[in-house]
């Protein structure tokens, strides 16, 4: 297989190093819409030799329908009971790199399955930041009723506190999605004990 070197500017070794602290554990990313869960996921997952897995699109295979939809046609609640199945159906599965939606840890039940099953890192950013990343996009059901700042604000106030349960909390900025991947790479490589451990 071609060297991972060019692609993550992270040593081979490193990357080999983070595959064995993750003990087959999926690692799952979480955050605001904006953040850069699919994005980054997609490219660690890569790097990692790892697949990946954006958990809105398998609920959207899974309906037969957008996410849009399901919140339009059967609501919140019906959108997160199958977000929760969905899921708790991919922890359980090979290895991975898992990105959710912007909700799913906010569920006290399928938090607590990320937090058992698998190793969380939350891609957190600033208002501005996601203000920037989720301008003028209309798929995304909670920012079509209202001004996208403010509800942004809120949900910034109200996820926050949860999000901060997460295993691993990496920072985002103005950087390019390849610094941002490396970071992300960076912080795994050191977040582990030699026994695969979460280092506190």
């Amino acid at each position: 297989m071609e060297s991972n070197i060019a692609e993550s500017g992270l040593r081979d070794d490193v990357l080999a190093s983070i595959r064995t602290s993750l003990k087959g554990r999926p690692l799952v990313f979480i955050g605001l819409m904006g953040a850069g869960k699919s994005c980054i996921g997609r490219m660690v997952a890569k790097a990692l030799d790892l697949d990946f897995v954006d958990a809105d699109r398998e609920i959207e295979e899974a309906a037969g329908c957008s996410i849009a939809d399901i919140f339009k046609l059967y609501g919140e609640e019906a959108f997160r009971d199958g977000e929760e199945r969905v899921i708790a159906r991919l922890l359980d599965g090979e290895p991975l790199v898992l990105a959710t939606g912007g909700g799913a840890f906010i569920r006290e039940k399928t938090r607590a399955l990320i937090l058992e099953k698998s190793i969380s890192v939350w891609l957190r950013a600033d208002l501005d930041l996601l203000l920037q990343r989720t301008s003028g996009r209309t798929h995304r059901p909670l920012l079509n009723n209202g001004d996208p700042r403010q509800i942004l604000a809120d949900l910034i106030e109200a996820r926050y506190p949860v999000y901060a349960g997460a295993d691993i909390i990496f920072d985002c900025d103005e950087s390019s999605k390849e610094e941002t991947r490396d970071g992300v790479l960076a912080l795994l490589a050191r977040s582990f004990d030699k026994d695969g451990n979460i280092i506190r």
